[in-house]
């Protein structure tokens, strides 16, 4: 990995990290902290337990849809926990980089590193990143008309933007997946744009346009001729995704709550989820939270809402990080390890060589 890339991670972990700091402080600073230990001691380890299993199913219906994906374009078998690793691997970098925007690129270079194809693993997380923006948008939209009472003041504008945000960019998919002459059209008016602002170099601009224009027609071929694969990768993501959004009620029952139910809970986090995924935030952090304590009041009370908080974003997403950042570390010193044991290795032959030569 290039120094630079190291320096731009750092300088994002290192923003990330104080947004965390920033978000915990305002969200906490009016809290009783004493009280706020109690009652997370109060919570039921099995229904935590639960929904922390719930997490480990989220990412292994991602690693399996991406590896069935990767197995239909015709990879060799991926083993169940390479498939988690890569993932893994995703989650972290999305979850320090705007928009997202680091992990599937990181998931790219490490599945390169281990010998897969880079136009099969893109166009196999290409397909997964849109069967998730389709559920998530169609979850969202249906959880709006089921609980229209959710959507007040602040909440129903952040989802209409998180619907306008993430709508554009399944868009834009499609549109690169499904039509070359619009595609064609989106590129000259992209071009058009950077002309105006003055951009330079662009003709190398256009032309890393034009192969980026590539992978999403690979994927329209893909689609084309595996049209029952494609439907079940967007079903595996339902699933997927429906295992995320039942960390809070799982949550919600560890505190010995039990008015509302599974479907209520779902509907809350689809919408909640929906108005803070498309923010460029790092993670969504501190908007997340917000809104969290905004459509979970009810649900919780003003008691139990903050050690809720804590606990559903904690095992969603803070947690997760921690793991993913490990699985980082160490497949980094895995790899130095076994690239300095081959160098020791080589070095030796070409000793021997030189001896028999001599």
């Amino acid at each position: 990995m290039r120094k630079s890339t190291i320096l731009k991670m750092g300088r994002n972990l290192a923003f990330f990290v104080a947004l965390i700091a920033i978000t915990f402080y305002f969200v906490f600073k009016d809290q009783d902290l004493f009280e706020l230990w109690e009652v997370l001691k109060s919570s039921n380890l099995i229904y935590i337990s639960v929904a922390i299993l719930c997490m480990f199913v989220y990412f292994f219906m991602e690693s399996y849809n991406v590896r069935r994906i990767l197995y239909v374009f015709g990879e060799k078998k991926i083993s169940i926990f390479r498939g988690i690793k890569y993932t893994l691997i995703g989650f972290f970098f999305s979850a320090i980089t705007p928009c997202a925007s680091g992990g599937q690129p990181m998931e790219i270079y490490y599945m390169n590193k281990d010998g897969l194809s880079i136009a099969r693993s893109t166009m196999a997380l290409l397909i997964q990143l849109c069967g998730y923006q389709i559920c998530t948008i169609s979850l969202a939209v249906i959880s709006a008309f089921i609980t229209p009472s959710l959507l007040q003041g602040s909440v129903l504008w952040l989802l209409i933007l998180g619907l306008l945000l993430n709508g554009s960019a399944l868009t834009v998919m499609l549109i690169c997946i499904f039509s070359k002459r619009l595609t064609r059209k989106l590129i000259n008016l992209v071009i058009k744009i950077a002309k105006a602002f003055r951009k330079k170099n662009i003709e190398a601009f256009k032309k890393n346009l034009e192969d980026g224009l590539k992978k999403y027609e690979d994927s329209a071929e893909f689609i084309h001729t595996h049209k029952s694969e494609f439907v079940k990768a967007i079903l595996r993501v339902l699933v997927q995704i429906i295992f995320y959004h039942s960390v809070p009620y799982f949550v919600y029952r560890s505190f010995g709550l039990d008015a509302l139910n599974y479907i209520q809970f779902l509907t809350m986090q689809s919408i909640l989820y929906s108005t803070v995924s498309g923010l460029p935030l790092p993670g969504a952090v501190g908007i997340s939270e917000s809104v969290f304590l905004t459509i979970y009041t009810a649900a919780f009370g003003k008691e139990m809402l903050g050690g809720a908080m804590l606990l559903s974003r904690g095992i969603t997403f803070y947690l997760f990080v921690a793991i993913s950042a490990i699985v980082v570390l160490i497949n980094g010193v895995v790899k130095k390890k076994v690239i300095s044991e081959l160098d020791v290795e080589v070095e030796s032959i070409e000793n021997n060589d030189k001896k028999m030569a001599a």
